[in-house]
């Protein structure tokens, strides 16, 4: 499993110093409004993040996607699918809804109050022309000629969806479940903009220039793909996994559900990685193979259409062989936007927990289970497979950079498994011959989500707007210049990367990178490593979150997630072969 190092940009520094006490005050003023903002209760569009239509008022779990899919579906290019969950490529949550605080009730509780900002960050991330309330005061439109302006490209309106991170890059295939760029003919589209500086290049591009995005008017060149299974299966999860959260809405569903099934039949008939043949997207989102895509979507496609094949391959040995679940090795158990396997061994545990669906199924769904139980131990601290900060952070990508990703996945993992425990009326596992309980599965997600709270040695939250000690210095283009009449261009801006001011625009709810392996932080706009944000990982944080918000008795709903899987009358094992004497 490959991770990564995001936004080497290069080249001679050209420093402007001429501030604007004009720009510092009009962003002040802003910021006012920011703050203002965030005693709101969320909006229609925050509460769908979390769920499903109908069921805003209910006070259960929903099974949710977390996707939202523009209506513009089929033929043309599917619109923006919107991230409340996991990252790395797509992971479907089974989330409650936000408690709201009501008079005579205790006021929400730290992780809720986390979940609202974190949700806010993804309002900053929009690319296109915004909604009327999109509750940012420092963005506008921008981007408004991507794909347009490409005569290579095929697909001619890439316009919307999701900036990556700090930049302006579309990476689709880490943002899949946030952000899908679809269409039905044989190319999708694999990215939108450009990030290498390598060899010293000086060319305009989303990495060596420092703008706001709606500034940019350097050319944002298209890549498409026409053998990337793994990207195509990661769609496909995000588009069967949706069509779940609106069953309501039957019309909408299937379609949903059409174009699952034709994204990962190309998957399947196009085999090849996205970033292979050293494209640009490899030097930031590589993917190590496409193998745990092929049982991640194969899952999701049996939920939201109960046809048995997609169960079959998904638990066929071959794939789960290549995808690495017998061979252990360093990160075995890490969710990330590469690497989905754990987060489908989750996903059919819950099959089997709850549905049992017995032969020819069965030795492959307990060997999941089986390997999921394994997981979760690997989580626990009295185990050694992953070291551990004398603060307590997780070290999930062994002492490597940017480490708050992982850990809210896997604390985000552990809580959905012991949810499933309790609700399949299981007090625990076993990890060898000792008996653990599921609240120290909570437990655990809740010492890695305190730690990123501000519970750490350096008692500083790492979510931006979180507490009074946060990052005030986010690597994130927008969010470091100032709105203002001013224009700066492609190096013009980098007095504002360079600049020790603290960024004029609050990046409300942005978990930034995070420590170092020993504790340490060091807030500086310029090393990447320490203070940029993501779409996956902020996906990551809000699957987390919601799933410790709240009332733990509250429960999950056993049955919602399988409302399209038919009654299951297990076929019977082939008969033993004939004695002979």
């Amino acid at each position: 499993m490959s991770m990564y190092g995001r936004d080497p940009w290069g080249g001679p520094l050209e420093i402007n110093t001429a501030d604007s006490a004009t720009d510092d005050d009009r962003s002040r003023n802003l910021q006012d409004f920011d703050r203002a903002a965030l005693s709101r209760p969320l909006d229609e569009t925050q509460q769908s993040w979390l769920l499903g239509p109908g069921e805003q008022k209910k006070k259960r779990y929903v099974d949710l996607g977390c996707i939202i899919v523009s209506r513009k579906i089929f033929i043309w290019t599917v619109g923006t699918i919107l991230v409340a969950g996991l990252l790395a490529g797509l992971i479907t949550l089974i989330v409650k809804t936000v408690p709201r605080h009501h008079h005579g009730h205790p006021p929400p509780d730290n992780y809720t109050l986390a979940l609202r900002k974190a949700l806010m960050f993804f309002n900053v991330q929009k690319s296109g022309k915004l909604p009327k309330h999109n509750n940012v005061s420092w963005r506008g439109n921008s981007c408004l000629q991507d794909g347009k302006s490409d005569s290579s490209s095929v697909i001619k309106d890439l316009v919307g969806g999701y900036y990556d991170a700090g930049d302006a890059i579309k990476f689709n295939f880490p943002a899949s479940f946030a952000m899908t760029m679809l269409s039905w003919s044989t190319r999708i589209a694999a990215q939108v903009g450009v990030g290498d500086t390598s060899g010293g290049s000086t060319t305009p591009n989303d990495h060596y220039c420092w703008m706001r995005p709606e500034d940019i008017d350097y050319e944002r060149p298209v890549y498409e793909c026409h053998s990337c299974s793994d990207l195509a299966a990661e769609m496909s999860a995000a588009l069967a996994s949706a069509s779940i959260v609106f069953k309501d809405n039957k019309a909408y569903s299937q379609k949903l559900v059409h174009g699952a099934r034709t994204l990962f039949k190309f998957s399947r008939d196009q085999r090849g990685r996205y970033s292979a043949g050293g494209s640009d997207a490899a030097k930031f989102y590589n993917s190590s193979s496409y193998w745990d895509e092929f049982i991640w979507g194969g899952a999701w496609l049996y939920f939201a259409t109960g046809n048995s094949s997609y169960l079959q391959l998904a638990t066929t040995p071959g794939l789960a062989k290549h995808a690495g679940a017998f061979w252990g090795g360093p990160y075995y158990g890490v969710l990330s936007w590469d690497n989905k396997l754990a987060g489908a061994q989750v996903l059919l545990s819950r099959l089997r927990l709850f549905l049992s669906p017995g032969y020819p199924y069965e030795e492959m769904l307990r060997t999941f289970h089986n390997q999921t139980s394994i997981i979760m131990c690997s989580f626990l601290p009295m185990f050694s497979s992953f070291n551990r900060t004398k603060g307590g952070l997780i070290q999930l990508n062994h002492g490597s950079p940017q480490p708050l990703q992982y850990a809210v996945n896997a604390a985000f993992l552990a809580t959905l498994y012991s949810d499933y425990l309790d609700a399949a009326d299981t007090p625990g596992w076993y990890c060898g011959p000792n008996f653990y309980s599921t609240d120290v599965l909570r437990e655990f997600a809740k010492t890695q989500i305190d730690y990123i709270l501000g519970k750490n040695p350096r008692k500083m939250s790492y979510i931006v707007g979180f507490g009074n000690h946060y990052p005030k210095h986010v690597h994130h283009r927008g969010a470091s210049i100032p709105r203002s009449k001013i224009k700066y261009n492609c190096k013009g801006g980098w007095k504002w990367r360079d600049t020790k001011k603290p960024n004029p625009n609050i990046l409300v709810g942005a978990m930034v990178a995070g420590p170092d392996r020993h504790d340490g932080f060091h807030d500086v706009r310029t090393n990447y490593n320490y203070t940029e944000p993501t779409l996956a990982g902020n996906a990551g944080l809000v699957a987390a979150l919601v799933a410790l918000s709240g009332d733990k008795a509250t429960g999950i709903d056993k049955n919602n997630i399988f409302y399209a899987v038919p009654p299951l009358f297990p076929t019977p094992p082939p008969p033993p072969a004939p004695w002979k004497p």
